[in-house]
């Protein structure tokens, strides 16, 4: 059986353990699928209370929240509807809420688990010690003592809480042979914390950070793609209860991903490195779901059966889980816990090759890219010195392959008579991508009018625009930079010198 501890990275004694160039380097090592980092937060002196639910209402009570209803399971068990079988789909139904109403709920959860455990202790006359799960209630309590509970909800039973709806209370009693079902719970997830002015204390308390895993930084790839990607590059928030699940997955277009537990309670993560991930995928085959876009929880006795080696350990609050490029991952709250998340992009040829066979894999399965890596890449050629020589030869590459793609769409597209309009982009201007097929589109804007009364307009690549009109009837075309420029930033583009060791 292969499960493996975490790589713990040695417990960090000062801010200076914290900014030291070795961490940096542990972190992104491709060995290292996964690092767990204790002792970060106290380290930093960072106020993780900023982030906690008492804050959060104080804060943004009214915020948007999106729940996940879930069934909670054991961390290492995943059932079929019928409680007969272990299987990898791993459902969910989506809905949404606001800060003050999950606050409510999760507070209503813990006080239901601490009448539960006083209602078993005076069941065994107190003869029994204090179990972890209490020791997590009784955390639990100092941060939700300040949440208020309507009288209501604090008699109710927590998976008909606020938040709950009726109809998921109606499941069959299942037989004496199958797994009893489990209690509905609620996830509050990918709540956004992008806002400067909302989130001000809490996105100041993250400056804290080494550069290298802060949301923002001139080294990070996702501080290069010119707008603003929710969840990536901006903070996202959770908010969970026991059991509460993030499925299996790798990150967006592989890249790296920083997570920090608020507490009080602890979370558990399983992580398989990146070699594995198609072998993950072809067990998703298997049972018939989407790898890429589904919701999966990989059943243990499988992945052991493949020879797949798990990553699997207990993240406390205040550790920081670094989640290396590539890693497929999945995470079950133990207790009741807030996290804090976002994804950084390490400028260095294992992240930007793995970025990029991603790009490729999603647009072979038409599934779209969150990260437009031709966007980054060029402004990675506009604004950074790379010295490393695999780094730079494949950002190069990239550069010219898409110089040659536009220069052949723009021959064609005059030949067939079309007119080019240059509109520079602007500002902040987001990444387009074909209304059709979801592929990047970069310079050249295929552009039709679907509705010439609401002036809305839609992007499409050339193989999709040909496919509604061969002749190209009725787009119009865009060019959002002279080739010119193009060419004159692809010709400054070269390596920089190795900087000097001291």
């Amino acid at each position: 059986m292969l499960v493996f501890n975490c790589t713990f990275f040695p417990q960090l004694e000062s801010k200076r353990d914290a900014f030291s160039p070795v961490l940096l380097q542990f972190c992104t090592d491709p060995k290292n699928a996964v690092t767990v980092i204790r002792g970060l937060a106290g380290s930093l002196r960072l106020n993780l209370g900023l982030f906690s639910t008492k804050s959060l209402v104080e804060a943004n009570a009214e915020h948007a929240v999106e729940v996940r209803t879930q069934v909670q399971q054991p961390a290492d068990e995943n059932w079929d509807h019928n409680g007969s079988a272990q299987t990898w789909p791993c459902e969910s139904s989506r809905s949404h809420t606001t800060i003050a109403k999950y606050a409510q709920y999760q507070a209503s959860s813990f006080q239901e688990s601490l009448q539960d455990e006083n209602e078993s202790e005076n069941e065994d006359d107190g003869e029994q010690s204090e179990s972890s799960e209490t020791s997590a209630a009784t955390k639990a309590a100092l941060t939700f003592a300040t949440v208020k509970v309507s009288p209501a909800s604090t008699t109710t039973k927590a998976n008909s809480a606020s938040i709950s709806s009726p109809e998921e209370h109606a499941n069959s009693t299942p037989s004496s042979e199958q797994k009893s079902a489990g209690k509905i719970i609620k996830f509050g997830t990918n709540i956004d914390l992008s806002d400067p002015k909302r989130w001000k204390p809490q996105l100041q308390e993250l400056l804290k950070l080494p550069a290298f895993m802060r949301v923002e930084s001139s080294n990070n790839m996702l501080s290069h793609v010119g707008s603003t990607i929710l969840g990536m590059n901006t903070v996202q928030l959770y908010m969970k209860v026991p059991g509460s699940r993030t499925p299996g997955h790798q990150e967006n277009n592989n890249f790296c991903s920083v997570n920090i537990n608020i507490g009080p309670g602890d979370c558990e993560w399983f992580a398989v490195h990146e070699h594995y991930w198609d072998a993950i995928n072809k067990f998703c085959e298997k049972h018939k779901v989407d790898y890429l876009t589904g919701s999966w929880w990989p059943v243990l006795e499988d992945l052991y059966s493949a020879n797949i080696p798990v990553y699997r350990f207990i993240q406390r609050p205040g550790d920081l889980v670094w989640i290396n490029a590539g890693t497929v991952h999945w995470v079950q709250a133990v207790g009741w816990c807030n996290n804090i998340a976002w994804n950084v992009g390490p400028l260095n040829s294992y992240q930007y090759q793995l970025a990029l066979e991603r790009y490729e894999w999603n647009e072979v399965k038409k599934v779209k890219s969150i990260v437009p890596m031709i966007h980054v890449s060029w402004n990675v050629a506009r604004t950074i010195k790379i010295s490393d020589r695999d780094t730079f030869k494949m950002v190069k590459h990239c550069l010219m392959q898409s110089i040659k793609h536009i220069q052949m769409l723009r021959e064609q597209l005059l030949a067939a008579g079309k007119k080019i309009s240059y509109q520079s982009r602007v500002k902040d201007e987001p990444a387009y991508y074909c209304n059709d097929c979801d592929l990047e589109m970069y310079d050249l804007l295929l552009v039709t009018s679907e509705n010439s009364t609401k002036k809305s307009y839609v992007v499409h690549c050339e193989d999709c625009a040909r496919a509604k009109s061969p002749s190209l009837g009725g787009v119009v075309v865009l060019e959002q930079y002279r080739i010119e420029e193009l060419t004159k930033i692809y010709d400054a583009f070269t390596l920089a010198p190795s900087p000097v060791s001291k």
